[in-house]
């Protein structure tokens, strides 16, 4: 069903538990058998099989999840365009992520939030810069990317923005300008190495850009290893004063050259005993996490919030 509540309001410190976020969604979708060599990556399907991106929202809902991130991470007009598709069917794709992963949460009684997924802007550049950041753009440059996509996928109504895979402060801060005004709750998510943004910044002055924004309703870390996901927990919710959003990778390692992963894994859903000890309100997995992940994730994590 759609949810009654804000997911503000299933994150305070009053709820019993956190709340359970998906796992990464090309690892799904590949193991439905999609190819996603591609610089549009997940978001091709958009296009060319709606279908399949709908099978993996399923199958992590099946699995306990109470939050979808839409397949929008890679989508942007630019992208889009590429492809020779305009600006008019480029919204219409963006608001089509939104709308597959609210069938998708509709599909049970209980409650399930969509979260439209807002990638950093190396993430269109499809050549591992969000991994790195620091592009050369202006902080203004960025906010003038950033903003029309923003714009689309709030008019398809899920119920958060998430701002996630944030390499560093300068784009954080131009993610922040681009949904000002919108009205649209959102959370903010760097991607790290260590105890610091890609780019090399503190992450005590990242998680600082959210401390008195009230349109942030969570701060936190993706995409990076689970042992440093453990660190930065406590010092986003220490810095920020807000819940704090956690969703790492596998542990595994992505070659953006090679465009593969190598290594073993270092998930371990156990963690979130720690996270939610730490301040963590928002748990998951991204990138080589799997519905197995998720559905044990949420059997630790407790009573649904």
């Amino acid at each position: 069903m759609k949810p009654a509540r804000p997911l503000a309001t299933a994150l305070g410190a009053d709820a019993p538990g956190p709340v359970v976020l998906d796992g990464g969604l090309s690892n799904q979708l590949e193991a439905q058998g999609c190819d996603l060599p591609d610089a549009l990556w997940s978001a091709r399907l958009l296009a060319d099989g709606p279908q399949q991106i709908a099978a993996a929202h399923a199958a992590y809902v099946r699995a306990g999840a109470q939050v979808l991130i839409t397949a929008s991470y890679q989508a942007t007009f630019e992208g889009f365009a590429r492809r020779g598709l305009g600006p008019g069917k480029a919204a219409e794709l963006l608001g089509r992520s939104v709308g597959l992963a609210r069938a998708a949460g509709e599909s049970v009684d209980r409650e399930v939030w969509v979260a439209a997924s807002v990638g950093p802007y190396g993430a269109m550049l499809a050549d591992g810069s969000e991994y790195r950041g620091r592009y050369g753009l202006s902080v203004r440059e960025l906010e003038h990317f950033h903003r029309p996509r923003v714009e689309a996928l709030v008019a398809a109504a899920p119920d958060v923005l998430a701002l996630e895979t944030v390499p560093d402060t300068d784009e954080a801060e131009a993610l922040l300008r681009a949904v000002e005004g919108t009205g649209m709750p959102v959370w903010l998510s760097y991607s790290i190495a260590g105890g610091r943004t890609r780019a090399g910044q503190p992450l005590e002055a990242a998680f600082a850009l959210a401390a008195g924004n009230d349109q942030v309703i969570a701060v936190g870390v993706n995409c990076c290893e689970p042992r440093d996901a453990d660190a930065a927990v406590e010092l986003a919710a220490s810095v920020s004063g807000k819940p704090v959003v956690v969703y790492p990778n596998s542990g595994e390692r992505w070659d953006a050259e090679a465009r593969r992963w190598s290594g073993g894994g270092t998930y371990d859903p156990e963690r979130v005993r720690e996270w939610r000890a730490s301040g963590a309100r928002l748990v998951g997995g991204c990138c080589r996490v799997g519905p197995g992940e998720i559905a044990e994730l949420a059997r630790l994590a407790g009573p649904v919030a």
